[in-house]
């Protein structure tokens, strides 16, 4: 197994990635947190385990999560004021999560991460008809792309070559931290392996959707496994985000 290994330390927190790009902890917006209780319990969970930054980046797919840029201030202002009634201080921002496909466009309200930089998936069965097209119009719109968890992807199991032309185009890469653990199995895990390994990736975020979730990352954590595998691996979380005003 590929793994980033410190001998000399047992790190068990997570300050040392310090923001979550990525996370579905917004409520009742998508498959994520359900409501504001269960967000605030994922929010405090989170900084317990040493996350300063949450950017909250609920689902935009038209069929299943219509969510726009006013539903998604609407779920973060109900979020916020649970968050300061309970004392928790934790700096919370959103963005939103694209689906890339025949409904995604740029002409609408966006919803970037801080302002400079756009999430976006596609299928994980097939790639986005065009997809190298909509970095390029996306980057003429004036964002960064960046493209969520390409290890979980399955159409680049065993050719990564697109994945390489997207960084040279200048598209960031987003790792799931639960693909460096076997949670959406082996062949995840691998791709994710030697992406860290060929420097690919720019970026991590937990895409915590749930307790599951939630549990299989506070063990790893806590138990300093996490930061064994990409505990020094050069991740731009902080340097990109810790300062975007809320």
């Amino acid at each position: 197994m590929f793994s980033f290994f410190n001998k000399k330390n047992k790190i068990t927190d997570i300050s040392w990635l310090g923001v979550d790009i990525h996370s579905h902890i917004l409520p009742g917006i998508d498959d994520g947190s359900p409501d504001v209780e269960t967000s605030v319990r994922f929010v405090k969970a989170l900084s317990e385990l040493g996350f300063e930054q949450l950017i909250a980046t609920p689902h935009i797919l038209k069929e299943l999560y219509p969510n726009t840029k006013e539903s998604i201030r609407i779920a973060k202002e109900g979020l916020q004021n649970a968050l300061n009634k309970a004392n928790v201080t934790t700096k919370l921002s959103t963005g939103a999560e694209y689906m890339v496909d025949q409904d995604f466009t740029l002409d609408q309200a966006l919803c970037p991460l801080d302002q400079k930089h756009l999430l976006i998936e596609m299928s994980y069965l097939s790639e986005s008809p065009g997809i190298s097209q909509t970095i390029f119009d996306i980057e003429i719109k004036g964002f960064k792309p960046i493209l969520a968890h390409p290890e979980r992807y399955t159409f680049y199991f065993r050719d990564r070559s697109r994945l390489k032309r997207f960084k040279e185009k200048g598209c960031l890469l987003q790792l799931n931290l639960l693909s460096v653990l076997g949670y959406y199995g082996k062949d995840v895990k691998q791709l994710a392996e030697v992406l860290l390994k060929e420097k690919m990736y720019d970026l991590a975020g937990t895409d915590l959707h749930h307790d599951k979730h939630l549990n299989v990352l506070r063990e790893s954590i806590l138990s300093g496994k996490l930061y064994d595998i990409i505990g020094c691996y050069n991740f731009k979380n902080k340097e990109l985000f810790s300062s975007i005003l809320i």
